[in-house]
């Protein structure tokens, strides 16, 4: 009887030194975006969530006072009044940003000479849509020597001045919010060109007008675009600062009228010094923010339609 001698395999050491080395050379590779970050943004993060429950002025070192600063926000009359602006903006400009580019995306999607052309003409105010350059260029065409001031003098109509009104200023910033829609209307129209045409061909044959195409099959289709541009469009509104910044001087004016929640916790926090105050006010909107994006999640199994289902 032979016996066989069973040499150990050197394959499977062998393997495991290489992928171990593939896994040095990855984190290699990943160590600048890894310091990156949590130096730069899990740091900041969780040191700022320490900081909203202390006074702290930049200048001294942070005192702990606990929960006083959510409280006091609730008895501040200019955070409770930044609060109602934001809202008043949001609850304006996102339903109206979304409308205008799904009706300009319907436009876009039909047969027409020089498409190429008006796509890029609507796309373009996007693309300039939270500069500064653009805040200041509305100032001067809102103002009361502007553009649409000389336009409504030819009609006999006069105003003096659109943005330093406080019953007209945060108009002009959801008519600037609603005017740079290209963005959103690329993202629909990439969904208009998903959905197949033999869906409107057979509607049409059954009868149903453009309106009835329109609610039975453009609507459901494009659920998930209009659930995914909500989302989109909801953060950025509630994060609205440039325009809100340039057009009332960083005040919030005329009579806090511009006053947005991001404008308000930049005057806390480095105009004011109060950054303790204002690192609690950044908490509380991602608190909230979470919560609306979490409903409007849950919310989603009832609306949104995709096409598996």
């Amino acid at each position: 009887m032979t016996r066989t001698l069973l040499l150990p395999s050197l394959s499977q050491p062998t393997k495991k030194v290489g992928r171990r080395k593939e896994a040095i050379a990855a984190y290699v590779f990943l160590t600048p975006w890894l310091l990156g970050f949590f130096l730069l943004t899990i740091g900041p993060i969780l040191y700022s969530l320490y900081l909203s429950f202390t006074s702290y002025n930049l200048l001294s070192p942070p005192r702990w006072i606990g929960l006083d600063n959510f409280r006091t926000m609730f008895q501040d009359q200019r955070y409770l009044q930044s609060v109602g602006v934001t809202l008043k903006y949001v609850g304006f400009s996102v339903p109206l940003h979304l409308s205008v580019s799904l009706f300009v995306a319907m436009l876009l999607n039909r047969d027409m000479k020089f498409q190429s052309f008006y796509r890029s003409a609507f796309y373009l105010p996007s693309l300039l849509g939270g500069s500064v350059a653009l805040a200041v260029l509305w100032r001067q065409v809102w103002g009361a020597g502007g553009i649409v001031n000389a336009g409504l003098a030819l009609l006999g109509i006069h105003h003096e001045t659109w943005t330093g009104d406080p019953s007209t200023a945060l108009f002009t910033l959801i008519v600037l919010r609603i005017w740079a829609f290209g963005a959103t209307m690329v993202i629909f129209l990439a969904g208009l060109r998903q959905i197949p045409s033999e869906y409107y061909e057979a509607a049409q044959v059954d009868g149903a007008n453009g309106f009835q195409r329109f609610r039975s099959i453009t609507l459901p289709l494009l659920t998930p675009i209009i659930f995914f541009n909500l989302i989109l469009d909801l953060v950025a509104s509630l994060g609205a600062f440039t325009s809100a910044f340039i057009i009332s001087g960083g005040s919030g004016g005329p009579a806090d009228s511009t006053l947005f929640y991001t404008l308000y916790l930049y005057i806390q926090g480095f105009a004011q010094l109060n950054m303790g105050f204002a690192s609690a006010m950044a908490w509380m909107l991602f608190l909230v923010l979470a919560i609306i994006t979490g409903a409007i999640f849950w919310s989603a199994k009832y609306w949104v339609h995709y096409g598996d289902k």
